[in-house]
């Protein structure tokens, strides 16, 4: 998961309620929750709120947040004393998974007047309109056990790429994450509901939809459907150019889907896996649900499919029980596989997890972080072979948006960024792009027009 992106939506809400207060939304996290926030702004659009215009008063502040790291906590507990400060008057309304795990702290945070929760986020608007009537404070989660509620969800606004929730929830339990306490069991909807959604995406112009979910391999659990059968589905959507599949479980990412994605229409060649730790006994100190072999396996029938795909992979430094020699297992492993990039995490101790009850060694903050800048260099060195690979071919990129020194940037479909001279008329359009040279800063691919 990255961390990187705040998104903030400004609403009015029922004028014929109140005299027209005014709402913040502000959102933590994953993709995921880029989604739901999404949801629930177009809740209250249907309802009639309006967007803030620029330079106006919020007297609610929504925050959406996010909880799968201690810095994430941190980062969520910072904005909020930060908007009590900017905006004292307003009311904080707190939804997401901070909210969810820790509501007596995130209740007794400056201006906060509700706290639902993850279960409840689709109740926002009612929850807002009740506490506008009686001014008193709301709480209002509940356990995970029962967290059953599963509502499609659909990013929108100015990007061209849409973030569909398609599952949410998670059984696996590993001995190091909170998830599963704080967004409940595994469920999704039907793949009719999904759909419905991608079209609705195609109709009002949106080019790429990515399929998110906690552990969307999960697709269809308790049900006659599957991962495999949404993705063939959703291939034959007219007007969506593109798909991308975020994270997904190695043990679930199957060689059908693999093979699939290759032949596939639209389904791109970008993968997003977690590993977590390339040791076979820290995987098993951490219950997860595969070994290094078939992570091996799963990265090889890629390759061998599709060479030029881009294949993200999620790796833990630090967690209990990684001596010296299992860290190194854990290096040389990803060293000699053929990925194109690391997303980095030290490893965080998390209330009520199983990781607390293992009685073996305790990483030193200080390793951590050497290990972190080890794992982080590795990346950076396969980022760069990556990209010098693609210099003077021709990809498809996606145009999506102009920032400052008038380019405009987008991706390519194995996901490289790739900037030209700004320019208006190619937004949210794909067009094929001679790979020039790697910026100054090696961030992104100037590319030329054909």
């Amino acid at each position: 998961m990255t961390f990187k992106g705040v998104s903030d939506f400004y609403f009015m809400t029922d004028p014929e309620l109140f005299s027209t207060p005014k709402a913040l939304f502000h959102t933590f996290g994953c993709k995921l929750n880029f989604a739901e926030t999404s949801s629930i702004a177009r809740r209250l659009a249907e309802r009639g709120i309006m967007r803030v215009q620029k330079g106006e008063i919020p007297d609610i502040i929504v925050v959406n947040t996010c909880s799968v790291t201690e810095l994430a906590d941190k980062k969520c507990r910072q904005a909020i004393r930060n908007f009590s400060r900017r905006y004292p008057e307003a009311a904080i309304m707190l939804t997401g998974c901070y909210a969810q795990l820790k509501p007596e702290e995130a209740a007794a945070l400056p201006g906060v007047a509700i706290v639902t929760g993850t279960d409840s986020k689709m109740k926002l608007p009612e929850l807002i309109e009740q506490w506008l009537r009686d001014r008193k404070k709301l709480t209002f989660n509940v356990k995970a056990k029962d967290i059953d509620q599963f509502e499609p969800s659909c990013s929108y606004g100015d990007r061209t790429r849409r973030f569909l929730k398609v599952q949410d929830g998670c059984d696996y339990w590993c001995s190091y994450c909170t998830i599963p306490m704080a967004r409940g069991r595994s469920r999704s909807g039907k793949i009719e509901e999904i759909t419905a959604q991608a079209r609705k995406a195609a109709a009002e112009g949106a080019k790429e939809i990515v399929l998110t979910g906690v552990n969307i391999g999960d697709f269809g659990k308790g049900t006659d459907e599957t991962f495999y059968d949404l993705i063939r589905r959703l291939d034959d959507i007219e007007g969506i150019e593109r798909y991308r599949i975020s994270s997904i479980e190695p043990n679930l990412l199957t060689p059908e889907i693999i093979e699939f994605t290759a032949s596939s229409r639209a389904f791109m060649p970008h993968f997003h896996i977690p590993l977590q730790s390339g040791s076979d006994r820290v995987l098993t100190l951490m219950r997860r649900r595969y070994d290094t072999s078939l992570f091996k396996e799963r990265i090889e029938q890629i390759r061998a499919l599709m060479p030029d795909a881009f294949i993200g992979v999620d790796i833990i430094a630090g967690s209990r029980g990684e001596t010296d020699e299992e860290f190194e297992k854990s290096y040389d492993f990803c060293k000699g596989l053929d990925i194109t990039k690391l997303h980095v995490f030290p490893y965080s101790e998390r209330p009520g997890t199983k990781a607390l009850d293992l009685q073996e060694t305790v990483v030193p903050q200080e390793e951590k972080h050497r290990r972190v800048n080890r794992l982080l260099r590795l990346s950076e060195e396969k980022s760069l072979r990556f990209a010098t690979k693609f210099i003077g071919t021709v990809r498809p990129v996606l145009m999506e948006h102009t920032e400052h020194g008038g380019k405009i940037f987008g991706f390519t479909d194995n996901y490289l960024k790739v900037s030209l001279a700004a320019d208006a008329n190619l937004f949210n359009k794909i067009i094929p792009v001679k790979l020039s040279e790697l910026s100054s800063d090696s961030e992104s691919i100037i590319g030329t027009m054909l």
